[in-house]
């Protein structure tokens, strides 16, 4: 007979399942999104908040996505709306992505775009398709929250990816056998990048292929927002710069991750990949394992409204954040002490401000929510190795310019009494 306390079978008595020790090794690496946390804070009223990356609700085309989806739901195409359909994606959007990609440089086909639930389905699908447990992926430093959230769960280990640095392929490669594996993707949002705002000139973005080539590695390339350009002249994906000089896009070891979320609606959940077909091939194998295909209802509505309207809506809202980044610009040189930096992007959501050594943007966080009611997402959870503790991610999607004005004043206020 077991005593009190005695564990049989995982269950303790008196107590549930010990669940920690029955889940995988991987799931250590899985945390809480910081920003998902912060976005709780939106439901309160006397929040100025800049934490958010999300566009604003106010400029989504509701009436054009409530006649695709009515036209969707009648007559011959409701069966298909409402059943299920092939992995790769609805045929309709995925050719009129064709067009889109031509448009961008990246001539391809059909057989060469598989659509995902959002980009961040994407970025899990390609972590499992590299990553052995000891593999090594290059990113930013600062990178995308979400690309090591979905890369985490496969174990690897991070490098730091920084084009034009005095470092070899060969020092990448002893490094990642160092630790127990190999080399195998590098990891860039080139244009507008979230979380720092910045853009990658083509010089940068053909020293990354560069290093691509000696390693003999894919590279991701994270183009969430690459539609919001409010200055300056485009620059080629570098997917398209890959394709320039390979020949084909079969023969391009890039992979292009994009998505409508930052466009049309990011509640639908439609993004895409583009890249050679057996890279498709084995994304398609992971989407049928995992949730068969995304929802045709939603791919259609995204195929009639962008079919209709997509550069129209693109405009729209780029007028509207342009105008809002400027006032976060003009506030930030107005309001902000000295020994404070921060980019100056030329399109996206996100400014990046980097505060004098010493201050931590956790607790100065804690302090203005609690004396000045401003929200903003510190800057450490964007590092692989956990630093960057004084830096802050601002967005300015979804405040009016007199909210901006009045947020960076006061979040100035808590800078400036702030001790580093």
């Amino acid at each position: 007979m077991q005593q009190d306390g005695a564990h049989a079978g995982g269950i303790t008595a008196g107590h549930g399942l010990d669940w920690p020790a029955l889940f995988a090794t991987r799931a250590d690496r899985m945390k809480a999104s910081e920003i998902r946390e912060l976005l709780k804070l939106l439901d309160q009223p006397d929040v100025i908040s800049f934490a958010g990356g999300i566009p604003d609700p106010a400029l989504f085309p509701a009436g054009e996505f409530g006649a695709a989806l009515t036209a969707a739901l009648s007559g011959d195409s409701k069966g298909a709306a409402l059943q299920y359909s092939v992995s790769e994606g609805y045929k309709p959007l995925r050719e009129w992505l064709v067009t889109r990609m031509a448009s961008l440089g990246v001539p391809c086909t059909a057989e060469n775009i598989m659509i995902t639930s959002g980009s961040q389905q994407a970025l899990d699908y390609l972590g499992k398709l590299f990553l052995s447990k000891g593999d090594t992926a290059l990113v930013g430093w600062p990178t995308y929250l979400g690309a090591l959230q979905a890369f985490n769960a496969y174990e690897p280990h991070y490098d730091r990816l920084t084009p034009h640095a005095n470092r070899s392929a060969a020092d990448y490669g002893e490094t990642a056998a160092a630790n127990g594996g190999q080399v195998k993707f590098a990891y860039a949002s080139a244009d507008f990048a979230n979380p720092t705002g910045e853009t990658l000139p083509e010089s940068a973005r053909q020293a990354i292929l560069d290093l691509a080539t000696d390693l003999d590695i894919a590279v991701i390339e994270d183009a969430a927002y690459q539609s919001l350009r409010y200055d300056g002249a485009e620059v080629p994906p570098l997917l398209a710069l890959d394709i320039a000089r390979t020949g084909s896009i079969e023969a391009s070891r890039t992979i292009y991750c994009g998505s409508f979320s930052k466009t049309l609606a990011p509640g639908l959940r439609v993004g895409w990949v583009c890249a050679a077909k057996p890279v498709i091939s084995k994304l398609v194998l992971i989407k049928q394992a995992s949730d068969l295909h995304s929802a045709t209802l939603n791919q259609m509505a995204i195929h009639t409204v962008a079919s209709n309207g997509f550069e129209s809506q693109v405009a729209k809202i780029k007028a509207a954040y342009r105008a809002r980044r400027d006032a976060m610009l003009k506030a930030l040189e107005t309001y902000m002490p000295r020994g404070v930096t921060w980019t100056k992007p030329d399109g996206g959501m996100f400014v990046w401000v980097t505060l004098p050594e010493g201050f931590d943007g956790a607790s100065l966080l804690a302090e203005s929510l609690r004396t000045e009611r401003v929200a903003f997402v510190p800057g450490r959870a964007f590092f692989a190795d956990g630093s960057g503790a004084n830096t802050l991610r601002l967005s300015f999607s979804c405040a009016s310019e007199a909210m901006i004005d009045e947020g960076i004043k006061r979040l100035g206020r808590v800078v400036g009494g702030a001790s580093a």
